[in-house]
């Protein structure tokens, strides 16, 4: 007899993995074979999965249409089986499986629109954070300022795309919507996808000063290093201006200084 780890992976395998030649003798089969219950199931975890990816993209699926996403789907889940109980973590390698399935090769801006949705569904899902906390951030000695490590709230994330994946997000068909031509050709965009206070997501393009400074931040680069990206990708840059801009926003909501001799370590908590 198996044990229970033994019995959970054994069945998982065949579930998710089709492995049920192995594991079938191990199923008490009543009215249905054993290896009919384990189809009852895979067919069930599969419908549960495409579910899943249908709620996570629905601009890709209807760019492609229903039929094709389904196929897509099956061919997603095969190769990149779930492995959390969370299905909110599952699709999350979607955009690289597109950008690497033949059939839809053509389609070369449609890998960055699910890169979209998918941080769109992250920053839908996550955590609130508190504003970052300015008195704490004047009581940095200003030779020490340049070493400050800030960090984005966590329903901020960064994209860029050469294609204008925005416009196709936005020009996504509603009902009694006519669809409007994309020209691929008009070019892509930089940009910030923010849930904000009141639990709106908001599109923001950004110029190439402020995708540097964000996403230096974001990388976890120093202050200092931080704004001189942003002054070699856009020469005029205001960066005072900016930089406060985004606390305002509540976008930049947190900040490190890595040293622990210093007795402000970590600025801005969850709440």
């Amino acid at each position: 007899m198996l044990a229970l780890r033994e019995w959970q992976q054994g069945f998982t395998a065949a579930v998710l993995d089709g492995a049920e030649d192995a594991f079938a003798r191990h199923i008490r089969a009543r009215h249905f074979s054993s290896e009919r219950r384990l189809q009852v199931y895979r067919n069930n975890s599969r419908i549960s999965l495409t579910s899943a990816l249908e709620a996570i993209y629905p601009v890709v699926r209807r760019l492609v249409g229903e039929g094709f996403f389904r196929y897509a789907a099956a061919e997603y889940i095969h190769r990149h089986p779930s492995r959390a109980g969370d299905l909110h973590l599952f699709g999350d390698a979607f955009a690289a499986f597109l950008a690497s399935f033949e059939p839809v090769a053509e389609l070369t801006y449609l890998p960055d629109v699910a890169r979209l949705e998918w941080n769109y569904h992250q920053v839908f899902h996550a955590a609130r954070h508190a504003p970052l906390d300015r008195q704490a951030l004047m009581a940095i000695p200003p030779e020490r300022q340049g070493e400050l490590r800030f960090r984005l709230h966590p329903a901020a994330r960064l994209l860029v795309s050469p294609f204008p994946i925005l416009r196709i997000w936005q020009n996504n068909p509603q009902d009694g919507v006519d669809e409007e031509l994309i020209d691929l050709a008009e070019g892509g965009v930089n940009l910030l996808i923010f849930r904000d206070e009141e639990l709106d997501i908001r599109f923001q393009p950004l110029g190439d000063g402020d995708f540097a400074l964000l996403h230096a931040c974001a990388e976890g680069c120093a202050f200092a290093a931080a704004c001189e990206q942003a002054m070699t990708a856009q020469a005029d840059f205001d960066l005072p201006t900016r930089f406060s801009h985004w606390v305002a926003q509540g976008v930049v909501t947190a900040f490190d200084l890595p040293d622990p001799s210093f007795p402000i370590a970590d600025r801005g908590e969850p709440t």
